[in-house]
């Protein structure tokens, strides 16, 4: 049942990063988004990503592809809307 609920949650919790890419989207700017801090999570994210792909728990893997997928969302909304 732990290991249900930590898959459940480890595809729920990256896809709160789907509002912050519709508020983006909407108001057609990122400024108020750090592009350090994007660009730092993501990086970590990607050096992270080998060990989730290879890993055989399944909650830590789904969460690294699903976690690395939707934050590149939200990487390319900030880059697309960074007003200079």
């Amino acid at each position: 049942m732990i290991q249900k609920i930590a898959l459940i949650a480890s595809i729920l919790l990256p896809l709160w990063n789907i509002p912050l890419v519709v508020r983006i989207i909407q108001r057609k700017s990122s400024k108020d988004i750090s592009l350090l801090w994007t660009l730092g999570v993501w990086v970590c994210l990607i050096l992270m990503l080998p060990s989730g792909v290879v890993s055989k728990d399944l909650v830590w893997k789904v969460f690294c592809i699903v976690n690395f997928s939707f934050f590149s969302l939200v990487v390319a909304a900030v880059l697309i809307y960074r007003k200079k």
